[in-house]
């Protein structure tokens, strides 16, 4: 599993954010997009692209995109 793919993985979820801004440093909250159904959203992605069941918990345990990267990848 690489960043580089999970981040346009994220990317492809959210409609009107410049892919551009999405980053391992991107404070996922901060985006304006960000709301409960991209973090359902998220879940989902998780669980097609990876097999992993992330969490409401672990989302809201994390602050960056990479936070949350490396998530996926212990629980993978």
């Amino acid at each position: 599993m690489e960043i580089n793919t999970f981040l346009r993985n994220f990317a492809d979820i959210l409609d009107d954010t410049d892919p551009a801004l999405i980053t391992q440093e991107t404070v996922f909250r901060d985006l304006d997009e960000w709301n409960s159904l991209t973090a359902l959203s998220l879940i989902a992605m998780a669980d097609e692209e990876y097999s992993v069941k992330l969490t409401g918990d672990d989302i809201k345990s994390s602050n960056s995109l990479n936070d949350i990267f490396e998530i996926i990848k212990n629980k993978g």
